[in-house]
């Protein structure tokens, strides 16, 4: 194991300067360091001398499976003499800790904690993965705000290879410690539970819901003393949130709800994506916009009829031309499916229903004076074929010469002037 002491300006793996030790505990030291080859900021996690090495690596793993925007990305892991390290996603909105005072939080931003909390542990509890230590200070801010778990070192899988701890040992942050964690008891998905139960109480109260000065008293409280009620510090409080919490503290594990989804249930919020990754888009299913009105097209017969009127002596001559329908009515015109593309709708499947059997009443056609009407079914969308009939005009020949007449010569009067009187 190392024993290399880091500080400032050193560089890890040839790649990690630490810029600034933002933690440290028996495990590990939490550094700021600047990825040079990247060109980015991240958290480099430094393990201790004396921690457990093949604890730290299941670690690694354990977060390496995780992808979710309400859980801190792990970015990097290796071996340097600076000891074993992981290279972990930068948040530089502090923790919810550092939120907390004693004073409750504004409701509307105890609903979006709380959330994002829940999704948090929906997605690590549908992989099999406890976090175990769940407290404020294991939840941190991105820069825009959202909630992400962090610090897995306890985490625990309910399933498979192995525990990253001891079973049997009591681990974990006393004042959040579920009832069964504290008989030293295996942990399930309900002990995170638990712990979301005691953050809420302190969301909403800005008080724990149990303190004492021992540790082992403290323990013990959780294990067999009563919470009290939220409303009893808190008559403001969301009722919903409140009632919520008082399910979430309950001291038999199977009276809770059951984990993460369960929590998101209960709030009246859908699961967040399950997962969202740096080069990773997250497909998005549109709806289908409303189909635009199908051009119509010719239905019904149409009736073409041209009239030719030569006015020769007196005479008319009318010339009527029916054409038959170029499409069958009844028949809905031929529309193609949609592939995908940008547009709002698109990747929508229509799908062109067959043509049915429908009767199909003919429009009148008028011949001369005579009007007829029949009436055919059609049952294939089979277009018949017509000939028009060649119908030859006679000719009429206009005359040529148009009679002169001269009107007849009438005499006038003589005129008289009115300024000289002569005529």
């Amino acid at each position: 194991m190392h024993t290399v002491v880091v500080k400032p300006g050193d560089e890890v793996a040839g790649r990690y300067r630490l810029d600034e030790l933002q933690g440290h505990g028996p495990m590990s030291e939490v550094w700021r360091a600047h990825d040079s080859t990247l060109d980015r900021t991240v958290a480099l996690k430094i393990l201790s001398p004396t921690a457990d090495l093949a604890r730290f690596r299941r670690e690694a793993q354990a977060l390496a499976a995780l992808a979710h925007e309400n859980v801190m990305r792990v970015y990097d892991y290796g071996e340097d003499e600076a000891g074993p390290f992981m290279a972990l996603e930068w948040l530089p909105g502090g923790t919810l800790e550092d939120r907390l005072g004693q004073s409750p939080l504004p409701a509307d931003e105890t609903y979006r904690v709380a959330e994002g909390v829940a999704a948090g542990l929906a997605h690590l509890h549908a992989r099999g993965l406890v976090h175990r230590d769940l407290k404020p200070a294991n939840v941190l801010f991105d820069e825009e705000g959202r909630p992400k778990l962090g610090d897995f070192g306890l985490a625990r899988q309910t399933a498979g290879a192995g525990t990253l701890t001891d079973a049997g040992t009591v681990l974990g942050t006393a004042a959040y410690i579920s009832p069964e964690q504290a008989a030293g008891e295996p942990a399930g998905a309900a002990s995170d539970v638990y712990s979301f139960g005691v953050i809420l109480f302190r969301m909403l109260t800005g008080a724990l819901p149990f303190v004492a000065d021992d540790a082992l008293a403290l323990v013990d409280m959780h294990r067999h003393a009563p919470p009290p009620a939220v409303e009893a510090l808190q008559p403001d409080a969301p009722p919903a949130l409140a009632a919520l919490t008082a399910a979430a503290l309950r001291k038999d594990p199977a009276d809770r709800p059951a984990d993460g989804e369960a929590l998101l249930a209960a709030l009246g919020a859908a699961p967040t994506a399950e997962t969202v990754s740096a080069d990773t888009e997250t497909t998005q299913v549109l709806p289908a916009a409303a189909k635009p009105p199908a051009r119509r097209l010719g239905r019904g017969p149409a009736l073409v009829g041209v009239a030719l009127v030569l006015l020769a002596g007196g005479g008319v001559l009318a010339w009527a031309v029916t054409r038959p329908n170029t499409t069958p009515a009844g028949v809905p015109p031929t529309r193609s499916t949609r592939g995908t593309g940008k547009g709002t709708g698109a990747g929508t499947t229509h799908v062109i229903p067959p043509p049915t059997t429908r009767p199909r009443t003919h429009q009148p056609t008028t011949t001369g004076h005579a009007t007829t009407a029949a009436t055919t079914t059609h049952t294939t969308p089979t277009l018949p074929t017509t000939t028009l009939p060649t119908t030859t005009l006679p000719t009429t020949t206009l005359p040529t010469t148009i009679p002169t007449t001269t009107a007849p010569t009438t005499a006038l009067p003589p005129t008289t002037s009115a300024v000289t009187g002569t005529t």
